[in-house]
């Protein structure tokens, strides 16, 4: 039963977990699989990360991390398996719902990262494991 239902949490995330992998390439990204999670880190990944509206130590498609470093990914795993975890339980979803959550917050003059509930979920878990 358990690997049923893990098969189908990497084929709802799939669609983004494919798009992540595609990305990598194109960037030229080092792969790497870790617990299950393909990451991939390089120079070209960091320049994106830096030119994002919330410049980001590193993102997550569906199964796939990219970070800016090998040092950026150690450090931020924790926070990144749990975004994970929402991909795989929200599937096509997870992105549209984010930005959405993001935005509304931003239109009250709240912070649309730091009080998102996918990141204070992932901030929480990480808090806890310290």
């Amino acid at each position: 039963m358990r690997l049923l239902i893990q098969t189908f949490a990497y084929l709802w995330a799939s669609p983004y977990t494919i798009t992540g992998v595609a990305i990598g390439l194109i960037l030229g990204g080092r792969f790497r699989r870790v617990e299950g999670v393909i990451e991939i880190a390089g120079p070209r990944i960091a320049g994106v990360l830096d030119r994002m509206l919330v410049p980001a130590l590193a993102l997550t498609f569906g199964h796939v991390v990219f970070a800016r470093s090998q040092e950026a990914l150690d450090s931020t795993r924790l926070h990144e398996r749990v975004h994970v975890r929402q991909y795989e339980r929200w599937g096509p979803a997870f992105v549209p719902v984010y930005l959405l959550l993001s935005v509304l917050l931003y239109l009250r003059g709240r912070d649309g990262y730091r009080e998102n509930p996918f990141e204070r979920e992932a901030y929480d878990v990480e808090d806890s494991c310290r």
